[in-house]
C-alpha cells in the first residue's frame, strides 16, 4: 500500500492511525501542502481532487479519509474500527462526522488561506476564526461523550474506533491553535487514553518522515 500524506494534515493523520491500529505496512509518500505540491502534475495524475490523503492498494485508489478507513476495515477487518450492531456503527460514524463535517472543513488549510489572501483577515482574526469553530464543535462532541452511555475508555466502548481516529487529530490541531479545552474533560480523557497506545504515538505528526520543526 501507498499513502500520500502530509505530516500536518489531520485527515491524513486519521488514516495513519487506522493503518497503525491494524498493523498494516505502507509506503509513505509525502505531499507538501504548503508548497502546493498537491496542485502539481505528478500528484494530479493520481488524484483529480488534489487532496490528501490518498491510499493506493493494488488496483484501488481511494481518497477521503473516512472512506479510506472504512475500506481498510472491510478489507482488513481485525481489529474492527466499526464494531457492534447497526446502531453502534451509526453512533461511531456520527461522532466521526461531527468532527470531519462540522469542524474540519471550516478550519482546513484552503479555508484559512482564503481568509487571509482573499478576505484580508489578519493572523489574529484567522486564529480567532479557527478557535471559534474548533471550540464550539468540540463542545458538542463533549456533550455527546459525557452524556451517552456507550462512551467508555474511548469514544465508543473500550477499544479505539473510527471516532477516535477522527477525534485525536482534531485535538492536535486545537492544541496547536491554543484552543480552550479545559471545559472538555471527557474529550480530553479519551484523547489521553488514545495517546497512551503505541499506534496513536506512531501515527502522530512528529513521527512522520516529512515532519518539520
Amino acid at each position: 500500500m501507498e499513502l500520500y500524506s502530509y505530516w500536518r494534515s489531520s485527515a491524513s493523520f486519521r488514516v495513519r492511525i487506522a493503518l497503525a491500529l491494524k498493523g498494516l505496512a505502507f509506503d509513505y509518500r509525502p505531499v507538501h501542502l504548503v508548497k502546493n505540491e498537491q496542485l502539481g502534475a505528478a500528484f494530479g495524475a493520481l488524484s483529480k481532487t488534489g487532496l490528501v490523503p490518498l491510499l493506493i492498494d493494488g488496483e484501488a485508489s481511494i481518497g477521503q479519509s473516512l472512506a479510506i478507513i472504512e475500506y481498510l476495515d472491510e478489507q482488513y477487518p481485525e481489529p474492527s474500527l466499526l464494531p457492534g450492531d447497526a446502531a453502534d456503527r451509526a453512533r461511531i460514524r456520527s461522532l466521526a462526522l461531527d468532527i470531519a463535517c462540522e469542524i474540519h472543513p471550516l478550519n482546513n488549510l484552503r479555508v484559512l488561506r482564503y481568509l487571509v489572501k482573499e478576505i484580508g483577515a489578519s493572523e489574529e482574526a484567522k486564529n480567532a476564526w479557527y478557535r471559534h469553530w474548533a471550540e464550539s464543535g468540540l463542545a458538542a462532541v463533549e456533550r455527546r461523550l459525557a452524556g451517552e452511555s456507550q462512551t467508555g475508555r474511548f469514544c465508543h466502548g473500550d477499544t479505539p474506533t473510527l471516532a477516535d481516529c477522527t477525534l485525536v487529530p482534531q485535538i492536535f490541531n486545537a492544541q496547536r491553535f491554543d484552543c480552550e479545552l479545559g471545559s472538555m474533560p471527557t474529550v480530553m480523557r479519551v484523547f489521553a487514553n488514545c495517546m497512551a497506545l503505541p499506534a496513536f504515538q506512531a501515527a502522530q505528526p512528529s513521527a512522520c518522515p516529512d515532519a518539520e520543526a
